[in-house]
């Protein structure tokens, strides 16, 4: 005999992949499901990356298959500016309090682009982590899901400009919209809070947030991009010009026990592919990686012997100890040790990038569930609330997929007798 569908639907915490996986295949169960994203438009760090490895293939791909699943079942709901501000109850009665942030821009909106071109304010550029900017209105990404224009609260001068409001045709903005509070049922649910990347200011000497051309994986993630700042365009931030030497910084924060004291597991991973993005944008330029370890582990071994092969690409077992400005090029100088040749070497380059590790993104409004002391939800939360992805631990997308689809079926099946 077939089990019967939970009364009340399992409520997914969380917008990105493990959050849509989570939703979609819980849904697809028979189950009921609720997604909720604090952003105004679902995706996470995965619609933020390039290329996924070892096939360097596009994310847009499989957001858009499973956004689409997402549209065409009735079954799921999607609630984006939302944030959980509290949870009670117990498995198959909980309770979920949710704040909706203000809906200035809604299900109205054609996506004409006509408010971006009136709006006189500009903003840093978030979803390409501060390279650039935007309209006070604007669309994150084409790909963006719901496919309509978000506005930035802070940087809005609301209805003493309203420029936006005078050209929309459609009505979909309301600049008096406010915010709200409402509670569901649940009758279980799925933490896909995600992570966020480690500050790569807080690691002294590797010039971080004071050198333009230092920069982050998740950064290079959008300079590779075509929908990036640069189009694409792998471009020393200082001065726009082309890269012909590019260093990379592994475990910047992760294995140290002052910062990040586990190992990440993907950044080995990422700039690998990041040399590939290198390899591709610019053919001629000399690729660095210094690293303490190198980690690929089963199917990717392939990946990293690829990547060594490469004549252009040099891997250097030793940390880098320094990096400061190059007054003579305008690039950055890096002091770092060869561990194998026994030596301190310096090198000149135009472009650093840390690989700043992955660490769980904040709990705001969760509070009283179990964590370890690193912030990931740990193991035994109480029955029917389920972690997910990398709100549990440093994982790949791929692993994340199937973690969030043992968390969905845990969530529908899960407790039964």
């Amino acid at each position: 005999m077939a089990t019967p569908a939970p009364k009340y639907p399992v409520v997914v915490i969380g917008g990105g992949i493990a959050g849509i996986t989570a939703a979609v295949e819980a849904a697809e169960c028979g189950a009921k499901a609720v997604l909720l994203e604090k952003r105004a438009h679902l995706g996470g760090r995965v619609a933020r990356m390039h290329k996924y490895f070892p096939k360097l293939c596009a994310p847009y791909c499989g957001l858009e298959l499973n956004f689409r699943r997402i549209r065409e079942n009735p079954d799921i709901t999607v609630y984006a500016r939302a944030e959980v501000a509290g949870i009670s109850g117990q498995y198959g009665d909980f309770t979920v309090k949710v704040k909706l942030q203000p809906e200035m821009v809604n299900a109205k909106c054609t996506a004409c682009g006509k408010c971006a071109e009136a709006c006189p304010v500009e903003r840093q550029d978030h979803y390409n982590y501060g390279m650039g900017t935007t309209r006070a209105i604007y669309m994150p990404h084409p790909m963006a899901f719901p496919q309509w224009y978000n506005i930035s609260r802070k940087a809005c001068r609301g209805k003493e400009c309203n420029k936006c409001v005078e050209v929309c045709a459609y009505g979909a903005i309301d600049l008096d919209a406010r915010e709200t509070v409402f509670e569901m049922k649940a009758h279980s649910i799925v933490l896909a809070t995600g992570w966020d990347p480690y500050n790569g200011a807080k690691l002294q000497g590797l010039s971080f947030g004071v050198s333009p051309n230092v920069i982050s994986n998740v950064m290079m993630e959008r300079l590779a991009s075509p929908e990036g700042p640069t189009k694409g365009k792998l471009l020393r931030p200082s001065d726009g010009k082309e890269i012909r030497e590019v260093v990379f910084a592994q475990c910047a924060g992760s294995r140290d026990e002052n910062h990040l004291p586990y190992c990440s597991s993907v950044c080995c991973l990422a700039s690998l592919k990041h040399a590939a993005y290198v390899r591709e944008a610019a053919p001629d330029a000399n690729i660095s990686i210094y690293y303490i370890d190198i980690r690929t582990p089963g199917k990717y071994e392939r990946f990293y012997h690829k990547i060594a092969a490469d004549p252009k690409v040099t891997l250097i077992k030793g940390k880098i100890a320094k990096a400061e400005h190059d007054p003579e090029t305008g690039g950055v100088i890096v002091t770092a040790e060869d561990v194998l040749a026994g030596k301190k070497v310096t090198r000149r380059a135009d472009l650093l990038v840390i690989a700043t590790g992955m660490q769980p993104a904040a709990h705001n409004g969760i509070a009283g569930l179990k964590t370890d002391e690193q912030g990931f939800f740990a193991d035994g939360l109480a029955r029917g609330i389920y972690a997910a992805g990398a709100a549990r631990l440093p994982q790949d997308v791929s692993a994340t997929i199937m973690d969030a689809t043992a968390a969905a079926l845990k969530a529908v099946y899960g407790g039964r007798p």
